[in-house]
């Protein structure tokens, strides 16, 4: 599965995922081939690009949940991009709240975890999609931590206009995790600069200010392996900001389709508990699926497993069957605590499929 712009767009093509309009509504059902006329009408509803599959590339399961999912990151990216290029022509905001109200009422307010599915990147949308991903993990980490609903609100916004500073950059390079000295100081006085413009823009703008210039300050010391604050007493909200931000960093695609696991993430996060503040992290965990039943994963005796039941003491050590011997493994006991679950093996898209019937069945 990959995404092609609007302007590349070929008949034949099949859809990798549903095409739903700014609006929330179905316009195209995936796994169907592209026609001239749905090109156009893609075309009119002003997309960005589309997501398509490979000639021979099977189509991914997809369930309700993930379904709306989708169609929730539609809008918002298309909003997101519309309040931002706001913010920078007129130096003021008009709907971020209703945006924040929406992210807060799907993922802020519900119990349990969501599978956070990460998709495919472009250049037109990087900046707005990672915006976004970053708010819904704010939205989950909140009310994990179970903040005032005004707190999560404030922090919300800070997760969408982090990043503004970026608009104002040209060039792949601020796509890249791999910066000269001379570009990372770029990105770091552009993103300096922008907060200015987004304490103007709100009218807790000061507050909002903060939490995106002390995360920035901690992501710029990061780069240098010197993120320790320097004395620096970080506000909740520029904690839960750096968690969530780098998160999406490390797990969504970049431009050139390479990504960390989620495994990856959450041991940088448990490596470095001065950077990453453990208890947002551990909210991190408890909102969102990471070795859950159905995940395949490799072992560090080289062997690959099939996770069965999560471990909620220990998300890294669940129980798994070896593919090696159908072995069950339960990874939590002493007796197996050599083995240990090194990363996850993907699919195409990153989706799993299992029958949890039987795992229930068989006492999982």
């Amino acid at each position: 599965m990959r995404f092609v712009k609007a302007e590349d767009l070929k008949i034949g093509m099949r859809l990798a995922r549903p095409i739903y309009s700014n609006n929330g509504v179905l316009l195209f059902e995936r796994d169907s081939n592209l026609s001239l006329q749905t090109i156009d009408s893609i075309k009119k509803f002003g997309l960005l690009g589309i997501y398509i599959l490979e000639p021979a590339e099977p189509l991914p399961p997809m369930s309700e949940e993930d379904r709306e999912f989708e169609r929730f990151q539609t809008m918002a990216v298309f909003s997101i991009q519309e309040e931002l290029n706001r913010i920078l022509a007129t130096g003021k905001q008009h709907k971020m709240q209703s945006i924040t109200d929406l992210i807060i009422k799907q993922f802020g307010r519900q119990s349990g975890k969501i599978n956070f599915y990460q998709n495919l990147r472009s250049r037109d949308d990087y900046v707005f999609r990672h915006s976004l991903n970053v708010a819904i993990l704010c939205a989950l980490i909140t009310r994990v931590m179970n903040l005032r609903r005004d707190e999560q609100q404030q922090i919300l916004y800070a997760a969408i206009v982090h990043d503004i500073g970026k608009l104002s950059l040209k060039g792949d390079w601020i796509y890249s995790n791999e910066l000269t000295d001379e570009q990372r100081m770029q990105f770091y006085s552009a993103q300096l600069a922008a907060g200015d413009l987004v304490e103007d823009a709100f009218g807790d703008g000061a507050a909002i200010k903060r939490i995106c210039n002390q995360a920035l300050v901690v992501q710029y010391d990061m780069y240098k392996d010197e993120a320790t604050h320097n004395g620096m007493k970080l506000v909740r909200g520029a904690k839960v900001l750096i968690v969530a931000n780098r998160y999406d960093e490390l797990t969504g695609m970049t431009l050139d389709g390479t990504a960390q696991t989620e495994v990856r993430a959450i041991r940088e996060f448990y490596e470095h508990p001065e950077v990453y503040d453990p208890e947002v992290v551990e909210a991190l965990v408890e909102s969102v699926n990471i070795l859950f039943p159905g995940v395949s994963v490799e072992l560090n005796t080289g062997e690959k497993a099939l996770v069965l039941a999560e471990n909620p003491d220990d998300i890294l050590r669940p129980t798994v069957l070896s593919f090696k011997d159908n072995t069950i493994l339960d990874l939590s006991l002493q007796v197996n605590r050599d083995y240990e679950v090194v990363d996850i093996m993907k699919t195409l898209d990153n989706r799993c499929v299992i029958d949890t019937a039987a795992l229930r069945e068989a006492g999982f």
